[in-house]
């Protein structure tokens, strides 16, 4: 893996405090006439599994993967329950708090699809702007009686959440609903019951969490490490117990001892545990690799991680065009 050669594209981690924090000798700041900056932009998918995805942008400034971080959790839309229309809440859960746990749970609608809902409209909307579901479920005793399972729907999960399609969604919305059957909504029992009318519709993280699109987005700096004094056997051992899995492993000499070596350092967590041993922390240089962010994403399931991404450049772009527009408009 190739680094910018400068030494102020380090953060350095000492004992007690982080030195280099302040410089612009990154991110392309000054461009050599080789162009070596741009040659090292770049953006690598590292691994892409259902609704988690981790990624490397590199040679970028902070800002911009700080940008990418908010607008992710704040303005990238998806549609969520927002209005609850309650005919029957027999259960012990009161009326405002399983609207609530309604309104977080995550829709596999694409927003896109979707127009902005205006304000003062009726909750019903129409077919370009709203979703429409129905929660009917009453619990019951089991007439088998089965020790085991002594009630019939004691439990109401979103997959009794059905979709009621207006206009014409049916035609061009597929299965709009809960990510998951199993994310559980109440626990009922003989005699409880709940009648109720869910509308969904499109919004953004800034306005509630329940439109944030991810369970989690964040990014951290690449970990260097070095080691500058060579460690053998015991103290290889302790060296090893101080990083995270996988950063480091005892490599076998020809004369028969355990040496530690850097496998990959990108495992460390950079908790800086060598420090506790004087005999060691001297030994070790920990460092980050301050252009080179490691993103992590994970998904509700309403849109893919790696579209989220796109989208939040998107809008992104959009904003920076409004910007240069308001300014050229002051101009003039």
């Amino acid at each position: 893996m190739e680094f910018s050669s400068s030494s102020k594209s380090r953060l350095t981690l000492k004992e007690f405090e982080v030195v280099n924090t302040s410089n612009y000798d990154i991110a392309g700041h000054f461009v050599d006439p080789q162009n070596k900056d741009e040659k090292r932009k770049r953006i690598n998918i590292i691994k892409e599994e259902g609704l988690f995805l981790e990624f490397d942008m590199v040679g970028y400034d902070v800002t911009l993967a700080n940008a990418i971080r908010r607008l992710i959790l704040s303005d990238v839309p998806t549609m969520a329950i927002e209005k609850v229309h309650m005919y029957q809440n027999t259960s012990i859960m009161q009326d405002e708090v399983l609207a609530h746990r309604l309104g977080l749970i995550p829709l596999k609608a694409d927003p896109r699809l979707f127009n902005w809902k205006e304000a003062g409209t009726p909750d019903e909307g129409t077919e370009d702007d709203t979703l429409e579901f129905s929660l009917k479920v009453r619990c019951k005793r089991n007439p088998a009686k089965d020790e085991t399972s002594p009630y019939i729907d004691s439990c109401a999960y979103t997959k009794h959440i059905t979709w009621i399609p207006k206009g014409n969604q049916k035609d061009r919305i597929t299965d709009p609903g809960p990510v998951e059957d199993d994310i559980l909504i109440n626990k009922m029992r003989p005699g409880h019951e709940m009648d109720i009318k869910l509308f969904a519709v499109k919004g953004i993280g800034r306005d509630h969490a329940k439109f944030s699109p991810v369970a989690t987005v964040f990014y951290r700096l690449l970990p260097d490490i070095k080691i500058i004094k060579d460690v053998y056997d015991q103290d290889a051992v302790r060296l090893k117990k101080c990083f995270s899995p996988g950063v480091l492993e005892l490599e076998p000499t020809e004369d028969g001892r355990k040496k530690a070596v850097i496998v990959d350092a990108r495992n460390d967590s950079c908790s800086r545990n060598v420090y506790r041993h004087d005999d060691l922390k001297e030994k070790v240089v920990l460092e980050k690799v301050k252009d080179h962010f490691i993103f992590n994403i994970e998904s509700t399931g309403a849109i893919q991680p790696t579209d989220l991404v796109l989208m939040a450049l998107d809008i992104l772009v959009e904003k920076c065009d409004g910007f240069i527009k308001e300014i050229d408009h002051q101009n003039k």
